[in-house]
């Protein structure tokens, strides 16, 4: 394959798997709205009228956890994860090319997989069990919410693979 070929190649996969990211993301993102809305009404209910429900209360906190978890690769595409900026920020192109090349082959990957190996027996023993809240009225579908450490560990890494693509591109000079 010529060279020209291999940057073709890199920018069509990071493209790829950018438009995943950003798919899952903004479907994702829109659960923040639900979950605002659901504890507006969990204020509402327990201190205008009293009433308090604890699958309510469950809801908007497993509503947060999903949008925490499906937009992780979202946030890494848009470069809004949290790190040390004071040297990154002045380092020239190919020096962050190299910062995001070795962040993503040394770091996320790993700990995507080292997640993904780890959750995988707790989800699907949950899923083997349909299981639930353990709290009186708590929301059923735990075995859900459980699912998303490994959709995060996916999405997380897909894009850790288009980072990688883009970096090795701008390395590469093209």
């Amino acid at each position: 394959m010529t060279g020209g070929g291999d940057a073709q190649g890199d920018r069509s996969l990071a493209d790829a798997l950018d438009r995943v990211g950003e798919a899952a993301g903004r479907a994702f993102a829109w659960l923040t709205l639900a979950c605002v809305l659901v504890c507006f009404t969990v204020v509402v209910l327990r201190y205008g009228f009293n009433l308090g429900y604890i699958w309510m209360q469950e809801l908007y906190v497993w509503l947060h956890a999903i949008v925490f978890t499906g937009c992780a690769g979202y946030a890494l595409k848009h470069d809004k994860h949290v790190r040390v900026d004071v040297f990154y920020a002045r380092m020239s192109e190919r020096g962050r090319a190299w910062v995001n090349l070795c962040g993503a082959s040394l770091m996320i990957l790993p700990w995507m997989g080292v997640t993904a190996w780890l959750a995988w027996p707790w989800v699907a023993s949950s899923w083997a069990t349909r299981e639930s809240s353990g709290m009186p009225d708590g929301m059923p579908g735990l075995y859900l919410l459980k699912a998303m450490l490994l959709v995060m560990a996916a999405l997380l890494s897909l894009q850790a693979v288009a980072l990688a693509a883009r970096s090795l591109r701008t390395l590469r000079g093209r």
